[in-house]
C-alpha cells in the first residue's frame, strides 16, 4: 500500500506563496508520473500541474506562470511552488502519482493515476 501526504498548505495573503510537498511512502514499487489537482467549495475537481518522472511539466491556464510543479526521484516526493496567489485559488490541493504510467495524459485524465493524497487546504485571503 502506498500513501501521498500533503503538507505546506495555510492561510495567505494575496500575492503570497506558499510551497506544498507531497510524499510517498509505503510499498513503493515506483512512482511515475505526479501532479496535482484542487478543489474549491462547490466546484468540481480540476488539474493544476502534472510532472513526468523525466520532468516535463503542464500546467493549467489559471496558474501559469504563478504555479512551478517539481519533483525529486530519490525522495518520491512532488513540490508545488505557489506565488502571486490569488483568493481564487482558495482551494484543497490533492497530489496523486501513477506507479506505472508515465505521461502528462496520465495526469490529466486522471485514468492512469493510482494514488490520491487525503488534501491540504490552501486559503488566499483579499
Amino acid at each position: 500500500q502506498v500513501q501521498l501526504v500533503e503538507s505546506g498548505g495555510g492561510l495567505v495573503q494575496a500575492g503570497g506563496s506558499l510551497r506544498l510537498s507531497c510524499a510517498a511512502s509505503g510499498s513503493i514499487f515506483s512512482i511515475n508520473a505526479m501532479g496535482w489537482y484542487r478543489q474549491a467549495p462547490g466546484k468540481q475537481r480540476e488539474l493544476v500541474a502534472a510532472i513526468t518522472s523525466g520532468g516535463s511539466t503542464n500546467y493549467a491556464d489559471s496558474v501559469k506562470g504563478r504555479f512551478t510543479i517539481s519533483r525529486d526521484n530519490a525522495k518520491n516526493t512532488v513540490y508545488l511552488q505557489m506565488n502571486s496567489l490569488k483568493p481564487e485559488d482558495t482551494a484543497v490541493y490533492y497530489c496523486n502519482a501513477a506507479e506505472f504510467g508515465d505521461t502528462i495524459v496520465v495526469v490529466t485524465t486522471t485514468l492512469g493515476l493510482d494514488y490520491w493524497g487525503q488534501g491540504t487546504q490552501v486559503t488566499v485571503s483579499s
